[in-house]
């Protein structure tokens, strides 16, 4: 296609044309832009979906809306280093993909295509157990590390079966999803009859579990009935130990909102630990993540566990914010999914370098060039909802520096 040219007034077109061209995507609501033209209506509302009011779902977003930056200045920034190391592997980025289900909803190559988009990246990619690609087809592509995310399945043969094979194929960890012992009331798939789709499914696992997924009910979501059906809502914090036995890769507790949790969490033996109300997606009215990884990370830094978080993060700065709050790794799902439905692991890619390079921007800005300068000292999180037990100004700061109670924390 010809690109368009600019003459300027009073000239002629020949001496003066300028080709012009549609930029790129500038930020990574572009992206959702994109998306939104290529997805029909079913599809849009599962992923873009929250629970009850979508009450958190907006939380989310709120919470960024109260972090100020407090930036340093006459430091040399002319080098940024967005690079990091969690659980031994290391990553060109602090930005990756959370664990979100049946890519080929988005793109015909799935998982796939994210794979490649993360790869080209250098970030982490978190699998998910309802991925329409097999595990071993992701592997085959991939060139960063993949960790391999699980529901507690009713069918423990299955999820022993599962994690076997994540091991095999290289995976590095295993990420257990533990907010969801049955699914959000998520109205839109309701109203929707949402079922997947005949010629998508979750290839990992039997057709026979998932068969419930892709009956369409008019007034019921097929995911919520199938939910229901193969996930055990009576799991307890005793039966990691059986996980843990089942193999030697880390594993890590996502849908961690709480210190009572996160202190459990570390004592049962977790290796990670994810922040994240599943993007509004479970339990509506849940803090917003923001306003609880503060809690989190100061209830099991010590214990040197790391903190991943996600949930609302639309922009280098929003990762900045959390990474600044004591997340080691910030995580991104409906922007990948925009990305991947807009142009495939390129749009993956896209998303992803986005969101790195908004972040070394921000930290050149706030004089802090490298990760490990990005602290608490760099944010002020306004008060928000009270998440957890608040000590007052008469007792002192959390930890016992000044320093914490002046840049606050929202708690």
């Amino acid at each position: 296609m010809t690109a368009p040219v600019t003459t300027v007034p009073g000239t002629t077109a020949s001496a003066t044309a300028v080709p012009t061209a549609t930029p790129g995507p500038l930020r990574i609501e572009d992206y959702q832009d994109l998306a939104r033209r290529r997805l029909d209506d079913q599809v849009w509302d599962f992923v873009e979906g929250g629970a009850g009011t979508e009450r958190t779902v907006d939380a989310n977003r709120r919470a960024f809306a109260r972090v100020t930056l407090r930036p340093r200045v006459l430091v040399d920034v002319s080098a940024c280093d967005t690079g990091t190391e969690l659980l031994g592997a290391p990553l060109a980025t602090p930005v990756g993909v959370a664990p979100t289900a049946y890519h080929r909803l988005l793109h015909p190559d799935g998982e796939v295509a994210t794979a490649l988009g993360a790869g080209a990246a250098g970030a982490l990619y978190v699998v998910s157990v309802f991925a329409s690609r097999t595990l071993e087809e992701i592997a085959a592509v991939s060139a960063g590390p993949l960790w391999l995310q699980l529901y507690w399945l009713r069918r423990r043969e299955v999820l022993a079966g599962l994690v076997e094979r994540a091991a095999a194929a290289g995976y590095r960890a295993l990420v257990l999803t533990v907010d969801a012992p049955r699914l959000g009331r998520r109205h839109r798939d309701a109203r929707n009859g949402f079922a997947v789709p005949a010629g998508i499914s979750a290839v990992n696992l039997d057709p026979a579990l998932m068969a419930s997924a892709h009956r369409s009910d008019a007034g019921r979501s097929a995911l919520a009935v199938h939910t229901a059906e193969a996930v055990d809502p009576s799991v307890t914090w005793a039966d990691l130990a059986w996980l843990r036995a089942r193999s030697e890769l880390p594993v890590v507790l996502k849908g961690i909102l709480t210190a009572e949790d996160a202190v459990l969490a570390v004592q049962h033996g977790a290796d990670a630990i994810v922040v994240s109300n599943h993007g509004g997606r479970q339990l509506d009215g849940a803090p917003a993540s923001l306003d609880a990884l503060a809690e989190v990370v100061d209830a099991v830094g010590a214990a040197g566990c790391p903190v991943l978080f996600d949930g609302g993060v639309r922009s280098g700065a929003d990762a900045f914010a959390a990474l600044a709050l004591g997340a080691r790794v910030v995580l991104l799902g409906r922007p990948v999914l925009w990305g991947l439905a807009a142009d495939g692991a390129t749009g993956v890619a896209g998303v992803l370098d986005l969101a790195t390079e908004e972040l070394a921007h921000t930290m050149a800005l706030a004089g802090r060039p490298a990760l490990p300068a990005v602290d608490r000292s760099a944010v002020v999180l306004a008060p928000g909802p009270v998440q957890g037990p608040v000590q007052s100004p008469a007792q002192g700061p959390v930890d016992g520096t000044a320093q914490r109670t002046a840049v606050g924390t929202g708690l």
